[in-house]
């Protein structure tokens, strides 16, 4: 799609919006002012006996978050409006899928952390989703002094109050006219599609993460600790399923209700049927919505 005068460097313009949702953009025009949330149970039984399986080579590791992220991946492309955001009461689709997360130096009440930034491709499937992914994370848990990100905030925080009070009205502005230079947006998880959040990894449940009104990024998902739920099969039987809690906060003028339902059921129904993560995300699946 060629560039139009209005259109952002991560963006194109919405210009079509409907009156409804033009209006949101209006009565809510702070991101948090717009925050929704849904709690919801995932079966992942088959996705771990698929994770295990993958990894019986010894090749690389799959995790559940590489799974996520993969599935969270192709609902976006399949459910482009996820893809939106509002800025200066204005509506953006992006140019391609991000995704964001925090990465512990160590498990340690004062370690390090360092943000990563992810761009899925249309070219990859789980596999290759871990193969890119695992030497980032592995790069961020060494660096010492923090990467990208987390040396630019450490010069910043250097300066005077007065001045930092200035630089954040600066930054405010240049982020509501779509003027914030490329290398503050291109570190900065604010402006990513999908924050993620891996809490089972610190044996921590789900939570609903607030949103923020800086930045674009208008989803975020918690993910809980794998447990053990007895429940009840379509054929009213009992038995013993492996399950992750999420939590998920929203934007919800990105889209409607019905929209966002539809998108987790998509998600679900890859966690049930794991081998769809074998396709790249350019590849169609049939599904019915």
């Amino acid at each position: 799609m060629m560039r139009r005068w209005g259109d952002r460097s991560d963006a194109y313009r919405v210009r079509d919006i409907d009156g409804l949702h033009f209006y949101m953009a209006y009565l809510m025009p702070k991101r948090t002012d717009a925050e929704v949330y849904i709690n919801e149970k995932i079966d992942v039984t088959e996705l771990l006996s698929y994770i295990k399986e993958k990894n019986a080579t010894g090749e690389r590791k799959v995790t559940l978050f590489h799974c996520f992220i993969a599935a969270v991946a192709r609902t976006i492309r399949m459910r482009p409006l996820l893809n939106r955001y509002i800025s200066g009461k204005r509506y953006y689709m992006r140019r391609d899928i991000s995704m964001g997360f925090t990465v512990k130096k160590r498990f340690a009440d004062h370690a390090e952390e360092s943000l990563v930034i992810y761009h899925p491709k249309d070219d990859e499937n789980v596999c290759a989703i871990t193969d890119r992914l695992s030497p980032k994370v592995a790069e961020a848990k060494k660096e010492e002094k923090g990467v990208k990100v987390d040396d630019l905030l450490n010069i910043i925080k250097k300066l005077p109050k007065p001045v930092m009070n200035l630089f954040m009205a600066c930054l405010c502005f240049a982020d509501s006219h779509g003027l914030m230079p490329k290398a503050f947006s291109s570190v900065d998880t604010n402006y990513v599609t999908v924050m993620l959040s891996n809490l089972g990894s610190i044996k921590c449940d789900a939570v609903y993460h607030h949103l923020n009104n800086f930045g674009t990024n208008g989803i975020v998902i918690t993910i809980g600790e794998i447990h053990k739920e007895l429940v009840l099969d379509e054929n009213n039987q009992q038995s013993v399923r492996d399950i992750v809690n999420i939590g998920v906060t929203l934007d919800e003028r990105i889209a409607d209700g019905f929209y966002f339902a539809r998108s987790l059921k998509l998600v679900k129904h890859l966690f049930k049927n794991p081998e769809l993560l074998d396709k790249t995300l350019g590849e169609e699946i049939d599904f019915e919505f």
